[in-house]
């Protein structure tokens, strides 16, 4: 969840911050909140939070933004400093599911509001990033796949989304959806099962 700003904010900086954080929480623990919930809820009337959003539309899209950007950091933190492509893949996963499963709910949300489209076009960076790790790995013989690391990309990208969705539908344990998300992201990109399911053991062990 984000985090209330520091310092001396305005007080209509402030009245944003808390509005969101507690939307995100209203929105986890019910994705049909109302705007007039939101707003009971934060502590505010309801012309408030729509002086800052003008539709319920508007602040969930500002929350999927927030909840892209987690992302793309806890991308970034996973395989920084990591040059087997494996291991970086492995790590960003495990990384971005952490951060993604805070957030299933809203993303499932989001994709009826912001669309899906929508949500594809605010992960390109964390795409990119993802594009050269596999770019590496097929270049170094550490992956094989018939598919371009792009469209590779795009496939672990989708895997993540229905594990999520499987998650969300009690068709899989929150608590095993990260590991079972890496090791199929692993084999998809060619990596035996049992060196996948190995690698994704010893990293968890050791973040």
């Amino acid at each position: 969840m984000a985090t209330m700003t520091t310092g001396n904010p305005s007080r209509a900086d402030a009245n944003r911050r808390r509005i969101l954080d507690v939307a995100l929480a209203e929105l986890l623990r019910d994705p049909d909140a109302s705007m007039d919930q939101i707003a009971r809820a934060a502590g505010v009337v309801r012309r408030t939070v729509y002086g800052h959003f003008p539709s319920r539309e508007a602040l969930i899209s500002t929350l999927t933004d927030e909840a892209v950007q987690a992302l793309a950091d806890a991308d970034v933190a996973g395989r920084t400093g990591v040059t087997d492509p494996a291991e970086a893949l492995a790590r960003s996963v495990l990384a971005l599911w952490a951060t993604a499963d805070r957030y299933r709910l809203l993303i499932a949300l989001a994709q009826r509001t912001v669309t899906v489209q929508g949500i594809r076009e605010r992960l390109a960076p964390v795409r990119a990033a993802k594009i050269r790790v596999l770019q590496q790995g097929l270049e170094e013989g550490v992956f094989t796949s018939p598919l371009p690391a792009p469209a590779l990309a795009y496939v672990h990208e989708q895997t993540l989304f229905a594990v999520m969705e499987a998650v969300n539908d009690g068709l899989l344990a929150a608590e095993e959806a990260g590991r079972a998300a890496t090791v199929t992201v692993l084999t998809s990109a060619g990596v035996p099962a049992s060196l996948a399911t190995a690698l994704v053991t010893r990293v968890s062990s050791h973040p």
